[in-house]
């Protein structure tokens, strides 16, 4: 039996005439009986008793009916929900992210996308740019933010905004309150993140500061932006972060714009070719969008 025969049963079991029956699935009486007959046949149970002028159901019957009645209604909310899933309403995204992503961009992504697609869930995960690639590459993610970019074959990168880059300073170190040049931090210990994997923003860094006339000679490696801020806040040295994250204020920490320094670190939304799930669709024209209006 079958989920069209489960049908044809549930509708004669609740019309118990076959003629209403057969007009309510708009099909003729004989090839209704024939349904019926066959189900029983393929049941080897009895399920409607045939009477002179009214049909009954048997126990058997009665058994099917509560039992198909609610396959029938499952049947129709998997359907349903499929069909959700399918256009973007339901469901679930993997989101990994750079840690300083969350200082800027993420947050009014998210809140969009959240507005836009209350019931999809999701899953965030930060992780640096070595991690995102390989949770991509293994499909344990389905999104990633990432500064700059993952440069695979197989995955798709689209840059989002470009940022300045700014100094984090401990606060004891004098300094004017105005736009510095970084020879002024020369003798400065720097802090520089992830550690591993590499290459990474710490030498994307350390690159733009040799383009800019400077060579960092006293580093500290650190695995991420959370441990680089908060030696600076203690006095450890000092460290380059995008300007985003100078827009919120730490105790400890001075941030300074940096005068003649003109290297740019881009944000990206990035998933994998073969990837055709209308969510990540979805997030990515979101955070596009976001992305012009904060530009």
């Amino acid at each position: 039996m079958n989920i069209k025969q489960l049908e044809y049963f549930i509708a004669l079991a609740e019309e118990l005439h076959f003629g209403r029956a057969a007009e309510r699935l708009g099909m003729a009486q004989p090839p209704l009986s024939r349904q019926i007959k066959q189900i029983e046949e393929d049941l080897g149970a009895l399920l409607f008793n045939r009477g002179r002028n009214a049909i009954t159901l048997t126990q058997a019957g009665e058994r099917l009916y509560a039992r198909g009645t609610a396959l029938l209604s499952e049947f129709a909310d998997i359907k349903l929900e499929i069909r959700r899933i399918g256009q973007g309403a339901e469901g679930r995204l993997r989101i990994g992210f750079v840690g300083s992503a969350t200082y800027g961009l993420l947050p009014a992504v998210l809140k969009s996308f959240r507005v836009a697609c209350p019931q999809v869930s999701l899953s965030l995960y930060p992780m640096n740019n070595g991690d995102l690639h390989r949770a991509l590459v293994r499909r344990e993610i389905d999104i990633a933010i990432a500064r700059p970019a993952i440069e695979d074959a197989e995955v798709i990168s689209r840059k989002l905004v470009d940022e300045e880059l700014v100094a984090a300073v401990p606060e004891a170190l004098d300094l004017a309150p105005r736009p510095i040049r970084l020879p002024q931090l020369q003798e400065e210990t720097f802090i520089l993140y992830p550690e591993t994997p590499r290459p990474s923003f710490a030498d994307f860094v350390l690159k733009a500061c040799r383009d800019a006339g400077t060579e960092v000679t006293r580093r500290v490696f650190t695995m991420d932006l959370q441990t680089a801020l908060a030696l600076v806040s203690v006095g450890e040295g000092v460290t380059i972060v995008p300007k985003s994250v100078g827009a919120v204020q730490r105790n400890g920490i001075r941030f300074h714009a940096l005068e003649g320094f003109a290297a740019r670190t881009p944000i990206s939304v990035n998933h994998r070719l073969d990837e055709q799930g209308i969510h990540v669709h979805n997030f990515v024209v979101t955070a596009q969008k976001v992305a012009r209006k904060l530009i």
